[in-house]
This record gives C-alpha cells, structure tokens and sequence, in this order.
C-alpha cells in the first residue's frame, strides 16, 4: 500500500513500506486451502483461480503474526519447531514456535482484525524468543547442533544463536553464542544441508555481496565475496576467500558430494527435458532430408568431427526444421549447433537431441558449425545453409 509520489509530497515507497512497527508474517493453513478449493469457493482473475481474500479470512485460511520491521528471512528450524526471521530494521532475530502458533489460532489468540478481516495473532503468543544479533539481521542457516547462523548486512558479520527445546533449554537457549567479521555486506549465506531435515554442520559458507580490497582490481564493477568459515571449534573461524563474477549471490544449497547420482552421458537419443527418447532421434545410417510442401525437415547426427548431412538446401521463404542427435558415448564429448544468420546455438551433450526451427528468408549461403571444442578437428567441423531464390 506505499505507492511512492514523494515529487507530490507523499511519502517514498521504501519510506511507506517501512513506517509501521511491526510487518505481517502470513500464516497458510494449506490444507484448509485445498478443502476450500476442492469446494468451489474460488473465483478467476485473468485465468488463474484464487482464493478471495474474504474467503481466506472467513475460512480461516490465512492468518497474520506481527514480525520485526522490514522482514527478510524465513527460515524453518530442522526439526520444524521454530520460524526465525530477521528483520533489517531491527537488531534481533525472531524466532517463532510452530505449536505455540497453533495453540494461538485453537485459542483464538487474537490481538485484532486488519482492514481486510484477517486475524492477528498475538506477537508474544507465537514468539519462542528473540536474539539480539546485530545490525541488518537477514537469513538463518542451522547445523545439526541446535544453532542457528544468521547473516547482519549492515553491520557484515555473521552471528551464531541459540534455539529452544529440545537442545537448549533454561538459560542457555535464544542466547547470541558468537559472532565473526566478514567482507563486506553479507545477504545470503549457506552451511552444509542447512535448508534439510539433517544438517551436516561443520562448514558455512558466507555469500558476501561487494570485496572492494579483497582482490586485484582489474576495473571498475568488483566481484562478490564467497568466505568459507569453519564451524567445528567453539568459536567460528574463517577458512579462505574466494571472488565470485557473476550476479548477485542469492539462496544456494549444499549437499553432500556423494548424494549426487549425476549423468554422464545420456542415452543415445535422450530429450533432456523429459529424460525419455525423444521421438525425432536418429542415429549412424539414419540422416535424411525431406521436404514437405514449403517445409525441409532434417535428420542430423553430430559427433567428431562432421554434421551428417554437413549441407542443408532450401528455397527462400522455406520453414527449416533440423533434429539434432550427439551420437556420442564419451562423457564430455559436447558438440555445438550453430547458424549465425538466424541466431541460432544449440549445445548437445552426449546422446542428446535438440530441435531448432526457423524460416529461411534471405538467399545465400550461410554457415553452420560447432562452437564447443571437441577435438582436433573442431574447427573442421562445419557445413552449409544452401537458400536458393
């Protein structure tokens, strides 16, 4: 509802979006959605089905919790037991009970109604505890320990607390435990299956988002900051750094290496977006062309280091439909598609098939070729588009 106009005297959106005391946690009860929806009680706006706002309130579908100004994470503890939320504009981080929750919306707990209906559930009846932690709270990652890794933009640390029961009880929980440096302005960060019922602790990785002194200059826009940072002894300790070149780091996940059951070569004939064999593969001894009316169809397959057919003729105005297949076997083996003219690069990994399409709508000769290195002969491996008039 902070629409901006701050030429007209109204207030800056960031400064209207941020002017309450407290923002809302929205709170979904999924299953009476379903039942809600199983029954009818929707209506479509522009050809998606919703759930009316006035039915989610009256249904007891959704329901608000007050959380500290301008929210960031949401973070659910492993076990299920506890929400954390940090909020930038405050210095500690919230954590929630997921029962005590519940018991708020069976008891009717409620400190009032919205403008819109909705209940509020009472900030102290949800509230497990909070931490202060530091400046910029944003996101919470946990080990498999009890303890929580919170990321403090402002301040560009990150600070470890304490949860509830049952691994911590009395005054030992909801307690700030340590806190360590980094460089500089930390978002999202990452420990070890942190986002999974089984945290494997040990390590957290921090995604910093400016370095400015950390590395060589080499021009004006700096890379990010990954920082990795031990958390097997009693204080954390920060292991190495590592500059990052692309995009803003955001949510990632780590897993174990030996979870990954990864291909290496599909099979032969293998439509990677459905992992079944794709219906226009072909293989050695299978290559055509044919044309149908104003269409050419082609059947081509792809490995070191030629097209089969390498030349493809067509009249001008012609639809071009080229099936792709990397016939190859060898892990690594990829091979690359590409007509320049008409924008076109496919990249193929072994025994994938790819289908590009376009109209042939100036005459020439035009050439096609791999642009993924893939043996001594690559830059041999080529062919022609032939457009007659």
């Amino acid at each position: 509802m902070a629409v901006g106009g701050n030429l007209e005297g109204k207030p800056a959106i960031e400064a209207g979006a941020s002017k309450g005391d407290f923002d809302f946690m929205h709170v979904i009860n999924w299953k009476k959605a379903e039942q809600v929806v199983a029954a009818g009680k929707t209506k479509t706006i522009n050809g998606m089905r919703v759930i009316p706002l006035e039915t989610a309130a009256s249904e007891d579908i959704l329901f608000l919790i007050p959380e500290p100004r301008s929210p960031h994470g949401v973070d659910v503890h492993p076990g299920g037991d506890y929400i954390s939320v940090g909020g930038k504009l405050d210095p500690h981080v919230t954590i929630y009970s997921f029962a005590k929750i519940q018991k708020a919306i069976q008891d009717k707990n409620f400190e009032k109604k919205d403008q819109f209906g909705l209940n509020i559930i009472r900030f102290d009846a949800a509230m497990a505890g909070q931490v202060e932690v530091g400046a910029g709270p944003l996101h919470t990652q946990y080990d498999d320990k009890g303890y929580g890794y919170i990321s403090l933009f402002v301040e560009s640390a990150v600070a470890k607390f304490s949860v509830g029961a049952p691994q911590f009880t009395g005054d030992k929980a909801f307690k700030l435990v340590d806190k360590i440096p980094v460089n500089y302005n930390i978002g999202h960060l990452v420990t070890m299956q942190g986002d999974t019922l089984k945290p494997e602790g040990k390590y957290l990785v921090a995604l910093n988002k400016w370095s400015i002194d950390r590395f060589p200059t080499v021009g004006t826009l700096k890379p990010q900051n990954f920082q990795l940072i031990d958390l097997t002894g009693e204080k954390m300790a920060l292991l190495s750094d590592m500059p990052i070149g692309l995009g803003e780091p955001h949510y990632v996940q780590a897993i174990r290496a030996d979870k990954i059951k990864a291909w290496e070569v599909y099979p032969v004939g293998t439509n990677p977006a459905t992992m079944d064999k794709d219906p226009n593969a072909t293989s050695d001894g299978k290559e055509r062309i044919e044309r149908k009316g104003s269409t050419v169809e082609v059947w081509t397959t792809v490995k070191r280091s030629s097209y089969k057919p390498d030349t493809i003729k067509a009249k001008k105005g012609d639809k071009v439909i080229v099936h792709l297949t990397n016939v190859e076997t060898t892990p690594d083996a990829t091979h690359g598609f590409a007509v320049p003219r008409y924008n076109i690069n496919v990249s193929l990994d072994p025994g994938e098939v790819a289908t590009v399409e376009f109209t042939a709508d100036q005459v020439g000769a035009f050439a096609m070729y791999c642009t993924e290195f893939c043996s001594a002969l690559h830059l041999e491996m080529q062919g022609w588009l032939l457009v007659s008039a």
